[in-house]
């Protein structure tokens, strides 16, 4: 259920931006403006601004299919309704921590900005691999599942890469941090869940 309404204020923010009602630029994410003029309400704002349908149609998958599986699991692990309010404050401080890298990095850069859920998704992604690492995750030209515990790695070391290559317009940085924060932030309130990792895994 939270979910779902994270997923429908997401849509609705993002289209009214995309039709102009509401002020895209204010809401983007850029470093120079948060780190020169306090604007830094951005850090939070941009997790629900997409650059086009596409953008916005992979995210909100992504996040209905393994976003339910977290839910589930907050609940069960915190009870309801404690575990919803962490899964909701997991998803909302992921936005900002997947982005502070890029903030310091791109502080006097005044060309920089960013939009999109992508690093709070992939926080939500890495959360539901800690809780079943044997998940099978489909990935794009590949006809198989690949189980959660492989995906994962070649999922950082690929952000990295791609990160320090700086080739194209995604934000890999903030996949990369979203993904790690993901993992440290269930651990940190319950590190019990490792072991649960472990066990999920036969060791």
């Amino acid at each position: 259920m939270i979910t779902l309404i994270i997923i429908a204020v997401t849509v609705i923010v993002s289209l009214l931006c995309f039709y102009g009602v509401l002020d895209f630029n204010a809401l983007k994410f850029s470093a120079y403006d948060v780190w020169h003029h306090g604007k830094w309400w951005q850090m939070l704002t941009h997790g629900f601004v997409h650059g086009g349908w596409g953008h916005l149609f992979f995210n909100m998958l992504t996040l209905f299919f393994f976003g339910r599986v977290v839910e589930a699991y907050f609940a069960a692990v915190w009870g309801v309704p404690a575990g919803q309010i962490l899964y909701v404050v997991l998803y909302l401080t992921a936005i900002v921590a997947s982005s502070v890298w890029d903030l310091v990095k791109y502080r006097d850069d005044w060309n920089y900005s960013a939009v999109g859920a992508s690093g709070a998704v992939s926080a939500i992604l890495f959360a539901s691999i800690l809780f079943e690492p044997k998940m099978g995750i489909y990935i794009y030209l590949i006809p198989i599942p690949v189980p959660g515990y492989i995906f994962a790695p070649f999922y950082l070391l690929y952000c990295w890469y791609m990160a320090k290559r700086n080739a194209d317009n995604i934000g890999h940085t903030a996949h990369f941090w979203g993904a790690v924060y993901g993992l440290l932030f269930p651990l940190a309130l319950r590190p019990d869940i490792f072991q649960h990792f472990l066990r999920q895994l036969g060791l």
